[in-house]
């Protein structure tokens, strides 16, 4: 036989050729994996093309690294013949590698067809020598050869199946499983070499018209490896792409779910707006009607909150909204939705079989938002108005329901806020009566329907005037005359409180600045300032614009502001009380002994003039408790050198008690009822009479 040798430089290139081929059809694999449409075409056939090639090339280099003491050469179409024979095998792997499974009899049967075609391009390769005579193959060594190779062939399948999907460490374990897999196909390779015998004497019929070895493994090499890198950078470079696209398609994804979820929810609270709400609400009303369950329809309003946001401004308008978004969610159940509609109010979709769960709801809600709030370095209060709507005694429709419940929910407001109502059918026509009449109300000061009262204020022992109070009233052209508590806090209910405020002190200080011009008088005049309007920020700007477009010094304006307003938010009122102070303006601490006050807060507020409610007033002649906490009243405060105004004389006993106390002023039917400014010109005339 005749004695063959390795050239141990191919013997290396063969070995990295086989790697290189089989780093080559794991990422192939990948690619096929993900592409789509007839995108996998495309890559299965240029994944073939590379990935035979490499395999062919490897075994052909090692067949080039065997050498005999002959003449040594290969038969073009035969060796052309084990390279398609290569790229069949290729594609009818990647193929099965593609996929969607790769259960264990298909990996088996793949792997004995796989296997015998790689023995079979191997010995075609050989075949392409043309020996003569023929090579004979050691039976064992050509056996062991072809179980090599089908094993080899499994483990490639199974490494390609396993690492085609993109992961963090996909390139190193395919790195990895290349160099196991170019060691498994070169022990193929040459344990199959090693089943060759060629007998003395042998001659190659190649070796003169077949094809030279020594440029064609140049020529092999080289071409193989432009081959691989090309498959190799396009796979690569369409990786990028496709992580890019696929970046873009996230950030699409995410910004439509986004724009989704906006669409929704309300973008200050994260709670469901009016759109999902209305959703919800037809979806229960639908399971409801379907298996005969009841619901409750929850409608909450906070109350004092424009107050706040007036006086701290938005930012902490808003934060407070956050946090009362939260303790409504915390008394909630996670399946009932909790709505934002805008502003202040907030809905329940509460699933609720009996009126008294939503009222335990309504209840807990109440006690929930009635607790303080700290806000920043700010502590804030507020309390809710609740209206419950049941479905369907309440009402069958998504508009129905809503009406209603907001209807409560007014209703609620009228009987002293901070609790809760059911609906009954007549708050239908309070609430349109109310609509009503706001819708009046927005232009009832361009149609000069608004007028001022003046009530003039006593000294109470001269008897003189010294002051004049101003007080709105509303001439409603089909309802006649409507006093201020009727049309006062609707306008607290809007933005109307404001314009109609401001005119009113406008025409106040207007009226004052006639009557100190033309008639020579000392008075002073007194405004009510609602809280709603004494927790804008606009309220300093306004006061001061009065004053100056009337020529009017600061001293003889009063502001008057309700015990409860003032101590709502000590620190905050007083912040504004000072402003208005300094600026020269008199503050009044109006229906005092009616709240809860701190006596403590109440000294430190810059106020010049205390009123004493007229609930005492009343019944001072017949209740000497009224009498006693009077007295007190008084007392405490001429000790801090403050002056008393006491109202609601309508009596010569009160005058007279009144007087002997010690106060500085009354004011009083008894004395002067409010008029307006021409009667109030009369009656200040010798021998006027009030009207």
């Amino acid at each position: 036989m005749l004695v063959g040798s390795y050239n141990v430089l191919l013997v290396a290139v063969s070995w990295f050729v086989a790697v290189l081929a089989s780093y080559t059809a794991l990422d192939m694999a990948g690619r096929i994996a993900t592409a789509r449409g007839r995108t996998v075409y495309w890559w299965l056939a240029g994944g073939a093309t590379a990935m035979g090639l490499g395999i062919w090339s490897m075994h052909f280099v090692g067949m080039l690294a065997f050498r005999l003491p002959i003449p040594l050469g290969y038969d073009l179409p035969i060796t052309l013949a084990s390279l398609m024979l290569a790229i069949a095998l290729s594609a009818f792997a990647l193929w099965l590698v593609g996929q969607s499974r790769l259960p264990l009899p298909r990996l088996g049967g793949g792997a004995v067809l796989m296997g015998l075609g790689v023995a079979s391009m191997h010995y075609t390769g050989m075949a392409a020598m043309r020996m003569s005579p023929g090579i004979h193959y050691d039976l064992g060594l050509f056996t062991l050869s072809i179980v090599v190779a089908i094993l080899a062939s499994g483990a490639a399948l199974w490494m390609a199946f396993r690492l085609r999907q993109h992961s963090r460490h996909v390139r190193m374990l395919r790195a990895a499983a290349s160099l196991v897999m170019g060691l498994a196909i070169v022990g193929m390779h040459y344990v199959g070499m090693s089943a060759a015998n060629f007998p003395v004497g042998s001659v190659c019929g190649a070796a003169s018209s077949g094809v030279s070895a020594e440029w064609l493994a140049v020529v092999i090499v080289l071409a193989t490896m432009a081959v691989l890198g090309i498959a190799l950078l396009t796979s690569l470079l369409d990786f990028r792409m496709e992580v890019r696209t696929s970046m873009l398609a996230n950030s699409l994804e995410e910004a439509n779910q986004e724009l989704a979820y906006l669409a929704l929810h309300d973008s200050l609270t994260k709670l469901a707006n009016r759109a999902l709400l209305e959703d919800r609400l037809a979806h229960a009303i639908q399971a409801a009607e379907a298996d005969g369950g009841r619901f409750a329809l929850i409608f909450l309003d906070l109350d004092g909150f424009k107050a706040i946001n007036d006086a701290y401004g938005h930012q902490i308008g808003d934060r407070l909204l956050i946090q009362v978004a939260q303790r409504i969610t915390a008394r909630v159940q996670s399946r009932d939705t909790v709505a934002r509609l805008g502003g202040d109010e907030f809905v329940i979709l509460a699933n609720v079989q009996e009126a008294a769960d939503a009222g335990r709801l309504a209840e807990s809600l109440v006690e929930a938002l009635h607790e303080r709030f700290i806000v920043d370095v700010h502590e804030l209060s507020v309390s809710t108005s609740v209206g419950i709507a049941l479905y369907p005694a309440d009402g069958a429709s998504q508009h129905e329901l809503l009406t209603n419940a907001d209807a409560a929910m007014y209703h609620a407001k009228s009987v002293g806020r901070d609790t809760y109502c059911f609906f009954e059918a007549s708050m239908n026509a309070s609430i349109h009566q109310q609509l009503l009449l706001m819708q009046d109300l927005r232009v009832a000061i361009q149609r000069r329907e608004l007028v001022l009262y003046y009530q003039p204020k006593f000294t109470a022992h001269e008897g003189s005037v010294v002051g004049i109070e101003a007080l709105v009233c509303w001439e409603h052209p089909e309802r006649g005359m409507i006093p201020p508590d009727e049309f006062i806090p609707l306008a607290e209910k809007t933005n109307m409180i404001m314009p109609l405020g401001a005119w009113v002190l406008d025409e106040a200080c207007r009226q004052l600045a006639e009557w100190r011009r033309e008639r020579h008088v000392e008075w002073t005049l007194s405004v009510n300032l609602s809280a709603v309007q004494f927790r804008h920020a606009s309220l300093v700007d306004t006061v001061r614009g009065a004053l100056h477009r009337h020529a009017l010094d600061p001293g003889w304006l009063t502001l008057e502001i309700t015990e409860s307003t003032a101590m709502r938010d000590a620190d905050a009122s007083l912040h504004i009380l000072q402003q208005l102070h300094e600026m020269g303006v008199c503050i009044s601490i109006d229906d005092f002994g009616t709240g809860y006050s701190s006596l403590l807060y109440l000294q430190r507020l810059p106020a010049t003039e205390l009123k004493i409610d007229r609930g005492f007033v009343r019944d001072l002649a017949h209740d000497t408790e009224d009498a006693a906490i009077v007295s007190a009243i008084v007392a405490l405060w001429r000790s801090l050198n403050l002056s008393v105004v006491a109202e609601g004389v309508e009596t010569t006993e009160q005058k007279s008690f009144l007087t002997a106390l010690g106060c500085h002023s009354l004011q009083g039917y008894l004395l002067g009822k409010p008029m307006r400014a021409d009667v109030l010109d009369q009656f200040m005339q010798p021998g006027g009479v009030p009207a």
